[in-house]
């Protein structure tokens, strides 16, 4: 497995990930809002087709450990919002709903020998520098969140997503 996301489609990028299991663990730290809150962003999520999805993101408290954001993420130095609709949710094994800008999120689970598969698929990313942001984004709040199911404390989020963006601007073809 390659650790950075790959595109696999115009607009789409997928990263996967080997997380400690049992699945129904993962499956919780992906809906419940105050473990999605320990990696990503807390907010309400009703778990059903039409339902909706708020995602409260504060990535410079996320750690304890971070860095303010550079400064072309700015505006993102506080909390701020997405909110979205659920398109797909079949619990442990699926979820996924839009994201504010008209994209698409996908969280596949599969377990195996204890140990949980998460495939993450994000369709739809209107530009290359969307998949750039999104790509080194969601390989950061992976991090954290694999880190936060093998009980180690992760590293800052602002620097790790810094490092991450300029690799996958190497990685990510341009048209």
């Amino acid at each position: 497995m390659n650790d950075y996301g790959v595109v696999i489609a115009p607009g789409t990028v997928r990263i996967e990930r080997v997380l400690p299991g049992p699945i129904e663990r993962v499956w919780a730290y992906l809906t419940d809002s105050q473990k999605r809150g320990t990696w990503l962003a807390s907010g309400d999520m009703e778990l059903h087709a039409g339902g909706s999805v708020e995602n409260i993101f504060d990535n410079s408290q996320l750690t304890g450990r971070d860095d303010p954001p550079p400064p072309k993420y700015a505006k993102y130095g506080k909390e701020s919002r997405t909110h979205g609709t659920i398109i797909a949710c079949e619990p442990p094994r699926l979820l996924s709903y839009t994201w504010d800008e008209g994209s698409e999120v996908s969280f596949e689970l599969s377990a195996s020998a204890g140990q949980v598969l998460l495939v993450l698929t994000h369709r739809r990313l209107a530009t290359r520098d969307d998949m750039i942001s999104v790509s080194g984004g969601w390989h950061a709040h992976l991090a954290i969140l694999t880190d936060r199911l093998n009980d180690r404390a992760p590293a800052s989020f602002w620097e790790a997503h810094t490092r991450l963006e300029a690799e996958y601007e190497r990685r990510i073809p341009k048209d």
